[in-house]
C-alpha cells in the first residue's frame, strides 16, 4: 500500500505527456507516409524545448509510431504488418513454402549446458544450428537460430559448404513427421548480432517467439525467432499454439542461441 501511494505521487515526465499529445496529433491530423513538421515548428506548436521533443520522437519512433529517413525527415509509419507464425501457413522448418526465410550461415557445435537442458540431450553432444532472417514485404523482419540435435537426422550427409549443410539440415527436417509442437512469446531487445541482421540498433524492441517441435514422441528442433516489435505484429491462426511461461524458462534457450 505504501508504495501504490508514492507511486501515485510522482509526476508524469515532461516527453511522456508530449508523447501522448503527439500520438493523439498523429491519429486525428496525419495520415501513413506523411511528413511531421519539423522540431523548430513542433517545439513552438507545443510549448517544449527541443530536448523533451527530442525525447517523445524518439519514444514513438520506438513504438514503430514514427519512421526517420535521412534527407527527408520523420514521416508517420505504417501500421505493423501481420505475420503469420503457425505451421498451417507458413510451414514446418525446410518445407519448401518457406520462401521467405534467407539462410544466413550453419554452424555444428557440441551443445553448451543451457542448449542441452532446453534440448534433452547430454552435455557436448553435437547439435546442428541454422541462422536466417525472415523477409516480409522487402524488409528484415525477423532473425531466427534453429537448434537440431544431430541425433534427430542420423543420415544427415557430410558437406564442406556451409551453405549446402544448412539446406540437408532442413530437407531432413521436412521429411519427419511433426507430431507435437508448443510456441512461447516473450517480449526483448536484439542484442548485437540480432539487430545487425535485421539493420537496427542494438537495444530494439524484438517479440521473441521460442518453438519446440517433436517427432516421433521426441524433441528434434527448438526454433527462436526475434521479430521486430516495431513493425509487425504475429498472427498465429487456427493452428497456432501460445504458451504463456515464466520469462527464466524461456530465455534459457535464447542465451543458448
Amino acid at each position: 500500500m505504501g508504495t501504490t501511494g508514492q507511486l501515485s505521487t510522482v509526476p508524469e515526465p515532461k516527453y511522456w505527456h508530449l508523447r501522448t499529445v503527439l500520438l493523439r496529433a498523429i491519429e486525428t491530423e496525419f495520415t501513413t507516409g506523411q511528413i511531421l513538421p519539423n522540431e523548430r515548428e513542433l517545439s513552438a506548436r507545443f510549448g517544449v524545448a527541443r530536448a523533451t521533443l527530442r525525447q517523445a520522437l524518439d519514444q514513438l519512433e520506438l513504438e514503430g509510431r514514427l519512421v526517420r529517413r535521412r534527407g527527408i525527415g520523420t514521416l508517420i509509419a505504417a501500421p505493423r504488418v501481420g505475420v503469420p507464425v503457425n505451421r498451417h501457413e507458413e510451414g514446418w522448418p525446410g518445407t519448401a513454402r518457406s520462401q521467405s526465410w534467407r539462410i544466413v550461415d550453419c554452424t555444428t557445435a557440441p551443445a553448451t549446458p543451457q542448449l542441452a537442458k532446453a534440448l534433452g540431450v547430454a552435455e557436448g553432444a553435437t547439435v546442428h544450428t541454422v541462422r536466417r532472417v525472415r523477409m516480409v514485404q522487402g524488409q528484415n523482419m525477423a532473425t531466427e537460430s534453429l537448434h537440431v540435435p544431430a541425433a534427430a537426422l542420423p543420415h544427415l550427409p557430410g558437406f564442406r559448404a556451409e551453405s549446402d549443410r544448412a539446406r540437408s539440415v532442413l530437407r531432413q527436417l521436412e521429411r519427419l513427421e511433426v507430431d507435437g509442437e508448443s510456441r512461447s512469446v516473450e517480449l526483448g531487445v536484439a542484442e548485437a548480432g540480432e539487430a545487425a541482421l535485421l539493420e537496427r540498433p542494438p537495444g530494439t524492441p524484438v517479440l521473441v517467439m521460442t518453438t519446440q517441435y517433436a517427432a516421433a514422441g521426441r524433441l528434434v528442433a527448438i526454433a527462436v525467432s526475434t521479430y521486430r516489435a516495431d513493425t509487425c505484429k504475429l498472427t498465429f491462426g487456427e493452428t497456432g499454439l501460445v504458451e504463456v511461461t515464466p520469462v527464466a524458462a524461456s530465455s534459457e534457450v535464447r542465451s543458448a542461441s
